[in-house]
């Protein structure tokens, strides 16, 4: 991963961004979409319109990785981002996530957001959440067993925010 770069996604991203995104929800492990979620819904749910923005890690012409940012509300809440991210199987542990969580922190940034919040961590993906809190994030409130974990059974959902 020497090389990962991030750049903005196209739509003719898609087809490498949804083999990621299978994965991950198929899993069940970190995101509340329904496990057999369409490729379209999918598509719907994870390709933003603006104002949102969708990322995408690259090593050459490899996608690694994506990231959404929206506004988290409407109205008077749109000032704060919300941020998405998945990477897929043969890229964790690489340094994606991070490399995806400072560029979606600065893509932020300059779209005018003033904070970032998650809505929904799962408290055991402690490797999610020992890297927001290493980039500045903190646990604000979780709701606990609000989230059917195929192995660990209910667990807890942190909300997780950070000023920018």
């Amino acid at each position: 991963m020497d090389e990962a770069k991030v750049r903005i996604a196209t739509d003719a991203d898609w087809p490498a961004i949804w083999p990621i995104v299978e994965a991950v929800v198929r899993a069940g492990e970190t995101y509340t979409w329904p496990r057999d979620l369409s490729e379209a819904d999918a598509r719907r749910l994870w390709m933003a319109a603006a104002p949102g923005r969708v990322l995408v890690a690259m090593d050459g012409d490899t996608v690694l990785g994506s990231a959404k940012i929206t506004p988290n509300q409407m109205g008077p809440g749109a000032h704060v981002a919300n941020g998405s991210f998945m990477v897929g199987p043969a890229a964790r542990g690489r340094g994606v996530g991070r490399l995806l969580g400072q560029a979606a922190l600065e893509h932020a940034r300059q779209a005018g957001f003033r904070a970032m919040q998650f809505n929904a961590v799962v408290e055991v993906n402690v490797t999610a959440v020992t890297l927001w809190r290493s980039l500045g994030f903190d646990i604000i409130g979780t709701v606990p067993e609000a989230f059917d974990h195929p192995t660990a059974g209910l667990v807890g959902l942190h909300v997780m925010h950070r000023k920018l």
